[in-house]
């Protein structure tokens, strides 16, 4: 069924359509349409033959790979002296692949020549290495589900809260869940290759989604709660979404505001809360996972069978703040193996582990720590209300304590920002015994990150006394794993935790990566550092400068096949050998640590033409005056740099930004003499004493910048501080530079109003 008798060809959102020599892209081809068994054969890949595509030779007769116009039957290649040598190495017999015991798993690649695709019913040549984790057999997000079930099916999967009480699934209900809401799907069309959007807050309903629309043959595809209308009616035209599964009527009235414009879209689905309204294409989550009860299994396993591991099922939207969001392709190998490898790296326990589930699940790096990692290791996710980041996730933390934890920069800021008010209220006595046990706490943990291993006299007591009760008090009391990725993080918060004995572990990758690229973790980091390359990737610098500096460029099988429908986009992306450019800046140390620099887009280039990534300047002077929240650096293309600054305030219910001053800027004003609560108090009357302290910190970070031109002459602060609502933070609390320009022009004309007389 459609939403509309005719599809509105003319008010669907277009996708420039550029003509890119430089990514010809193969369609997936059947063995029988070979023509060059050196470079089309399914068993030589890279000069070498891969396990996974030995499997698909010993396949039996009828076992079917899938092409973008239809299914054929898997042909028996012609024998070649390169099939015989590699026939010779490996043994049929037993295949380097997951033991699965289940029937229905496919242990076949539909063959490809190009690294890259910007075609969701492409397929992509994967990265394999002749050994080691990137030689690893290819599977697909059903075997490795399929797997965990089969080992720890009675083993709690997931956990929400149902009338004030945590209410568990196991992993052979989750995966019975998924197969329902397949054939579901398969129920209401939803045709091979095209998306499934899902626009709402984390709940085991969105992971159900996610994975049954993959089952089914679509995409699964996140869309930010955030998003506009307009927004939303872009991504899923995009993706030519069949199916929106939104969470309540909120998200719901966006959709049905676009719907006459989205002529794939056949149904919407809620999740939360009864319908307001009825229409033939509106369904309740009951009504839905009810539909397929009368879909046979055998086709849904028909489905299954077809799916192959070089093939896209799901989609990341960048989050388009210089312009529409990029469709990010990720392969069920993207998936799988990223999975694998980025939990090896840590010594995570299989069925022991809890995380808890609140960043946008839109964004790579939560959907692989939530979803896919937690698949690939038994690992149980607790799912966070949906006012996690307005304030309830510290309630939330204590009640699951996890043993795992991921939070972005901003997440860390301000649990530090609220463990010092909670400090300035403690007796004199107490603040004297925490600054000793911190010190006492950064020394051990340099010592362990250095590997001297040197637990300095007084940290057993210091652990008793202070430790333990902060970690209980945040509900990290059990976790062994904190980390923290999205965005750059301040060696000052990472001190401070360290000093906590919670020593936060660095991330690095993107969409484009599947997620993480390095990693650091406890038994090998070093601070301010994102760690080392994941085994089975490379790294390599473009472009290095004298001191080391240059683009980040990724190589592995963690690399995304492409941006959808957008070649041009992808060109720029994926160098002609494959190499992805991140647009970051930075450099190795001699252990091979990463450091991240700058970012190419994100430099300042002043009017007499010096290059300065403003970061570490920003971070310095938040570093040096803790009342400010947030700095940003201005001066591209201008005579000088100046920044634009918030005071720390109350947030109130709805994660907004309020005109009360932090208790932490309450006690930095205090120190400084000043009776002013309100931000609004100290612009008004140019609060002498706080406008001193920032202009003396200021002076102190231009006294170690290495030339004038990085030196900040003028700032001014905002009414207001940053916040997802204002527009200035994304999803993921990270600054939206080119928003925050727009939205402040005229602060910024006056900035510079002098130069421009």
């Amino acid at each position: 069924m459609s939403l509309q008798e005719d599809s509105i060809q003319n008010n669907s959102v277009e996708v420039m359509d550029v003509n890119c020599e430089s990514l010809s892209v193969q369609k997936p081809q059947t063995l029988s349409d070979s023509t060059n068994s050196e470079t089309h054969s399914p068993v030589i890949l890279n000069g070498e033959a891969t396990t996974a595509e030995l499997s698909a030779v010993s396949a039996s007769e009828d076992q079917e790979t899938h092409s973008s116009s239809d299914t054929e039957a898997l042909a028996e290649p012609d024998t070649t002296p390169e099939l015989d040598e590699a026939l010779a190495e490996f043994s049929l017999e037993e295949p380097k692949a997951v033991p699965l015991s289940t029937a229905n798993v496919a242990t076949t690649l539909t063959p490809a020549d190009q690294l890259w695709c910007t075609s969701s019913d492409n397929a992509v040549r994967l990265r394999m290495e002749g050994s080691g984790p990137a030689s690893e057999t290819p599977i697909t997000i059903h075997q490795m589900f399929l797997e965990t079930v089969e080992k720890y099916g009675d083993h709690p999967a997931l956990a929400s809260k149902q009338e004030g009480q945590w209410v568990t699934m196991t992993w052979r209900q989750y995966y019975e869940q998924c197969r329902a809401a397949a054939k579901s799907f398969l129920k209401l069309g939803l045709e091979r290759y095209h998306g499934v959007g899902i626009l709402g807050f984390n709940s085991p309903e969105w992971f159900i989604a996610d994975i049954g629309s993959i089952l089914a043959g679509g995409l699964g595809t996140g869309i930010y709660t955030t998003n506009s209308p307009e927004a939303c009616q872009y991504v899923a035209a995009n993706c030519e979404a069949n199916v929106l599964i939104v969470e309540n009527q909120k998200q719901l009235d966006k959709i049905l505001q676009v719907k006459d414009h989205l002529p794939h879209l056949k149904a919407i689905v809620q999740y939360k809360g009864e319908l307001q309204q009825k229409e033939p294409f509106l369904y309740t989550w009951a009504e839905f996972m009810k539909l397929g009860e009368d879909v046979p299994e055998e086709q849904l396993d028909k489905m299954i069978d077809s799916l192959r591991a070089n093939e896209c099922c799901t989609l990341i939207y960048t989050s388009g703040t210089t312009g529409n969001p990029k469709g990010v392709m990720l392969s069920h190998d993207n998936v799988t193996w990223t999975a694998r490898t980025a939990v090896s790296v840590v010594n995570i326990k299989p069925a022991e582990e809890l995380v808890v589930s609140y960043l946008p699940l839109s964004h790579a790096a939560a959907q692989m720590f939530d979803m896919w990692m937690c698949i690939c290791y038994a690992i149980t996710t607790y799912f966070a209300e949906p006012d996690a980041l307005k304030g309830s996730l510290g309630t939330t933390l204590k009640e699951v304590r996890p043993t795992c934890f991921l939070g972005v920069p901003r997440v860390w800021e301000k649990m530090q920002e609220k463990m010092r008010a909670a400090a300035v209220k403690a007796s004199p006595m107490k603040r004297r015994v925490a600054d000793w046990a911190k010190s006492i706490g950064l020394q051990y943990n340099h010592s362990v990150m250095n590997k001297e291993n040197q637990v300095p006299w007084g940290f057993m007591l210091a652990n008793n006394l202070v430790f333990k009760t902060v970690r209980a008090a945040m509900g990290l009391d059990r976790c062994k794993f904190c980390f923290t990725g999205a965005a750059p993080i301040t060696k000052e918060t990472l001190e401070y935790f360290m000093s906590l004995n919670i020593p936060v572990m660095e991330l690095y990758g993107m969409s484009e990566s599947s997620g993480p690229h390095t990693i650091s973790w406890s038994e090998d980091y070093c601070i301010t550092s994102c760690g080392k390359v994941m085994p089975g990737c490379k790294t390599k610098l473009d472009n290095p400068d004298k001191d080391g500096n240059g683009e980040i460029c990724f190589w592995g099988r963690h690399v995304f096949m492409g941006y959808l429908n957008m070649p041009d986009k992808t060109a720029e992306a994926l160098d002609q050998d494959g190499w992805l450019h991140s647009g970051d800046l930075g450099k190795h140390d001699q252990h091979d640590f990463l450091y991240i620099t700058g970012r190419i887009k994100e430099l300042i280039i002043t009017a007499g033409g010096e290059n300065i990534p403003p970061v570490p300047i920003e971070d310095a002077l938040k570093a040096e005056v803790p009342i400010i929240s947030n700095a940003m650096l201005l001066g591209d293309k201008l005579k000088f740099l100046s920044m634009l600054l918030t005071l720390k305030c109350v947030v109130d219910d709805n994660g907004e930004p309020t005109d009360e001053l932090s208790p932490e800027a309450l006690a930095f004003c205090q120190q400084h003499g000043v009776t002013a609560t309100k931000v609004s108090q100290i612009i008004a009357n140019k609060e002498p004493a706080i406008y001193t302290a920032i202009q003396e910190g200021l002076e102190r970070v231009n006294a170690r910048a290495t030339s004038n031109a990085q030196k900040v002459q003028k700032w001014i602060i905002l009414e207001r501080d940053f916040s997802i609502g204002g527009g200035e933070l994304g999803p993921t609390m990270k600054l939206r530079r080119p928003i925050v320009v727009k939205m402040y022009q005229e602060k910024i004309d006056e900035i510079y109003a002098v130069t421009k007389q």
